[in-house]
């Protein structure tokens, strides 16, 4: 979708809310006259439909309560191998909304979609989330759910105003480790909590120059493939943590944020920017138009997040320059820690020899969650190693039950506001940036729900 097209969009939104201030909202969520009955289908409409919202719908093709009612995407071919995919499964094609960038906002008219799967370019993901929650209908949205502070606020005034919800679905939540590390953590093995580090170190070179997909190159926007039409645009215009929820999200699960404890302020650093136009010049040569582009990002940025209990969180961000995956987690309390590259923990008391480090097996084992302990082997059918399939349960899940999802619109715009924020700090020096209370308060009695209250 072009970013002109969206432009468009927003300057004709922006006329019907002029006289609006950006202000956070005063009101609370919209009350219902009674609690809404449970459905016992759920109609999933998607908007976007490239190889991320495939993966969604693939998902949502595996269950027998759930019709998908309308998709929407201006790019033919999506439309074409969606339909495709659905047809496969022996399901009936659903409408399909292809006229432009905006053509979702005839989709939501429709009376027939509970919940919204949007799976767009970032830039796109707020303007889509907002208009799906105002037509009444569960939003979920994927990663990173905002781009800028006011995006961010207006996901959570949207909410308050009309009760509709929002999840991000921020898959890593629910990787197999990370959850067996949050039971851990709330049965006290690893004391109390101190330190925690995350991040994404990716190398995402093929994927910002023609799109991944085996393509060759170093094209981006209008002659780049798939993501690479506009994701490489951020690193040439930005500079900061530009995708920051993979590892804060899980963190922020064993840490309580926005549930007894918050994000209080950060400071980012980055480094020069060098790795994207080596690439160029690598594959393309020196007369390559795109030798010439002055990449903004930092190959590798680092943001220190401060917490109101006390904790300390590192976050990385890594995705221009060659190195093999990782998140980089590690969860360290008083009583011990875990690390993720080398699947070790340490546990004073329990592990077998002092100051030496043991395999982490066995306590995934022993401490797996409930969730994967039901669910563990139909997950294999998901994406990811499992977890896209939970992601999309857990959407599904609070649509049928008519209740908020475990990842709610308040997560969405605290880990989403972690880029603009880190942006900020670098621009003045690395500065340390105060970081919204989205909650409004309401983090000092909130109760942690993640993992919790979901149907096992």
């Amino acid at each position: 979708m072009p970013v002109s097209s969206r432009r468009n969009f927003l300057r004709t939104a922006a006329l019907s809310t002029a006289a609006a201030p950006f202000l956070p909202s005063l009101f609370e969520p919209a009350a219902a006259a009674s609690k809404p009955s449970a459905l016992s289908q759920v109609r999933l409409a998607f908007i976007g439909v490239g190889s991320r919202g495939r993966s969604h719908v693939r998902q949502a093709l595996f269950r027998d309560d759930v019709v998908i009612t309308a998709i929407c995407d201006p790019d033919p071919e999506a439309i074409s191998r969606t339909n495709a995919m659905i047809e496969k499964s022996g399901k009936k094609v659903p409408v399909a909304f292809t006229k432009g960038g905006e053509d979702f906002v005839n989709m939501l008219k429709r009376d027939d979609i509970d919940g919204v799967v949007i799976a767009t370019p970032w830039e796109w993901h707020v303007p889509m989330a907002v208009a799906t929650m105002k037509a009444g209908k569960y939003a979920g949205v994927e990663v990173s759910a905002t781009v800028t502070l006011k995006e961010s606020w207006d996901l959570v005034n949207t909410f308050e105003k009309t009760g509709s919800h929002c999840m991000i679905l921020e898959n890593v939540c629910y990787r197999r480790d990370v959850l067996a590390v949050l039971n851990m953590i709330r049965q006290g093995m690893f004391g109390e909590m101190l330190y925690a580090h995350c991040g994404y170190q990716h190398d995402l070179r093929n994927v910002k120059f023609n799109g991944g997909m085996g393509k060759e190159g170093v094209e981006f926007g209008a002659k780049g493939y798939s993501e690479a039409r506009w994701r490489t645009q951020h690193s040439v215009d930005r500079n900061g943590d530009l995708y920051p929820t993979h590892g804060l999200g899980p963190v922020a699960h064993w840490l309580d944020i926005n549930r007894g404890n918050r994000f209080l302020s950060l400071t980012s650093t980055a480094t020069k920017a060098r790795s994207l136009h080596k690439y160029v010049v690598d594959k393309g040569g020196f007369d390559h138009p795109n030798a010439k582009v002055n990449f903004k990002l930092g190959d590798v940025v680092t943001t220190v997040v401060n917490c109101a209990n006390g904790e300390n969180i590192v976050i990385m961000h890594d995705t221009n320059s060659p190195r093999p995956y990782s998140l980089g987690f590690r969860a360290q309390g008083t009583q011990g820690i875990w690390m993720d590259d080398g699947k070790t923990i340490y546990l004073e008391g329990t592990s077998p020899k002092p100051h030496q480090w043991e395999p982490f097996a066995a306590y995934q084992d022993k401490y797996d969650h409930p969730l994967w302990k039901q669910h563990g082997q139909t997950a294999q059918s998901g994406g990811h190693g499992g977890i896209d399939f939970f992601v999309m349960r857990a959407f599904i899940e609070s649509i049928k039950a008519q209740t908020a999802p475990p990842i709610d619109v308040y997560d969405a715009a605290v880990w989403s506001a972690i880029s603009p924020l880190s942006e900020q700090s670098i621009a003045q020096g690395s500065k340390p940036i105060e970081i919204p209370d989205f909650t409004r308060g309401k983090w000092k009695t909130n109760r942690p729900i993640f993992g919790l209250n979901e149907i096992y």
